[in-house]
């Protein structure tokens, strides 16, 4: 009984503490996919927790390194020189990310759940007022995924193996807004803003499969489990260029259109292996290596039915490479309601040359609190480093990305807090 108090407080906080510190990993990772509810030993578990995370990046040294005009006639998009503007910005937004699961044991040997979640999102804000503003204003993305897993598990040896299997449905959205064309000082000033923007959704589904063996006399448990890729095949949505003007002589003043345009992408399919076990009375070890399929996601290109210079195509420049995420910490029970933990996370930074995505190192602690046996609340934080480095053009299948613009960032701080509450019964 005591190695099975343990598994139910330290090693669930262990589990939210993992949540905090990886919500803000390389790519577009936010919540990522999480399935530890359904490990649950209790016949029946429902769970809600948020994540609020305060990423701190700012940009230096910024140079507008693409001066020339915008002309949609002749197919250039420099945005003008924007170097009179501040050469340092904040670039990233604070988010919330929601987690509500439910777990059902319908027999001796089989467990299902059903999750939402919002595992991709991203949202950086630099605004309008910097030098880098030709590059972007506002980037948005978001997501919900909606999730069913069941497992099947039997004796074997000391302990139960599990086989693991589920689907899930997945909405993305999002949008991006730059300066297309500078228009301070000029006549046009007051009638476009130059600023244009591309807006897109799509759904896909995905699935998942894994393996996973305990033996609660010990609290262990360790578990390898794979999430495929979700193809987003559908990608469509605009781009609104209605905010620009151009005097063409001989014809006059010719404005921009709003044109619908169409793509693909596929979010990251992703492996992961955790591991946990109780060493010593009212002590566990617990951590996580997970490798996700960032690369994939490079140059996105989307473009309407018919490509004209008035109607050009346009990219979302990515470039990552594959994350890893490594962590790993201890807990202590404290007694029958009271029990905490910290961790160590690191995250290889998906950019590597272009973007602001480097080396995360962080923190983690919480607490988990059980006045009954069936009502559990957790409180989770994190603080920590995002290393610092450098962004500027590099050449990707013969093309030039990112010569736009170019910046420094130091280290800066990431925080992040995490609550939850689950009822058993």
């Amino acid at each position: 009984m005591a190695h099975e108090n343990l598994k139910r407080g330290v090693l669930a906080l262990a589990a939210g503490i993992l949540v905090a510190s990886a919500a803000h990993a390389g790519g577009l990772e936010r919540g990522g996919y999480n399935i530890d509810l359904l490990f649950d030993p209790s016949d029946y578990a429902a769970e809600a927790a948020a994540t609020y995370v305060v990423p701190q990046r700012k940009l230096k040294n910024v140079v507008d390194t693409d001066t020339g005009n915008t002309d949609l006639i002749g197919g250039t998009f420099g945005g003008g020189n924007l170097n009179y503007r501040p050469n340092t910005v904040d670039d990233t937004e604070s988010y919330w990310v929601p987690r509500v699961g439910f777990k059902a044991g319908l027999t001796d040997g089989i467990d299902c759940m059903v999750d939402y979640s919002q595992p991709w999102g991203a949202h950086t804000n630099p605004g309008k007022n910097w030098a880098g503003a030709n590059n972007n204003i506002e980037t948005k993305v978001e997501s919900d995924n909606y999730a069913a897993t069941c497992s099947y598990k039997w004796d074997m040896g000391p302990g139960q193996f599990r086989i693991i299997g589920g689907v899930f449905y997945q909405e993305v959205n999002g949008f991006k807004e730059r300066l297309v064309q500078d228009y301070t000082g000029t006549a046009l000033a007051g009638l476009f803003s130059g600023v244009g923007r591309l807006e897109l959704e799509g759904d896909g589904w995905g699935w998942r499969t894994g393996v996973g063996y305990e033996i609660p006399e010990y609290a262990l448990r360790a578990s390898l489990v794979y999430n495929s890729s979700v193809d987003l095949d559908n990608l469509s949505g605009f781009i609104d260029l209605r905010q620009l003007g151009f005097v063409v002589p001989g014809v006059g003043l010719i404005t921009g259109t709003k044109y619908d345009v169409t793509g693909s992408a596929s979010m990251p399919d992703s492996l992961e292996l955790k591991l946990q076990s109780g060493f010593a009375p009212d002590w566990a070890a617990f951590g996580s290596i997970k490798w996700t399929d960032w690369s994939q996601l490079q140059v996105l290109k989307f473009c309407p039915a018919t490509v004209s210079r008035t109607t050009p195509c346009t990219s979302l420049d990515l470039l990552y490479r594959d994350g890893w995420t490594i962590s790993g910490g201890v807990g202590h029970k404290f007694n029958d309601q009271w029990s905490g933990a910290v961790s160590l996370t690191w995250d290889r930074g998906t950019s590597h040359g272009y973007g602001t995505q480097t080396d995360t190192w962080l923190l983690g602690t919480g607490v988990s609190y059980t006045p009954t046996k069936n009502v559990e609340f957790r409180l989770a934080g994190s603080v920590g480093i995002l290393t610092s480095g450098s962004s500027g053009a590099v050449t990707y299948q013969g093309d030039v990305i990112g010569d736009d613009v170019s910046y420094d960032f130091g280290n800066d701080f990431v925080g992040g807090i995490s609550t939850a509450l689950k009822v058993k019964f």
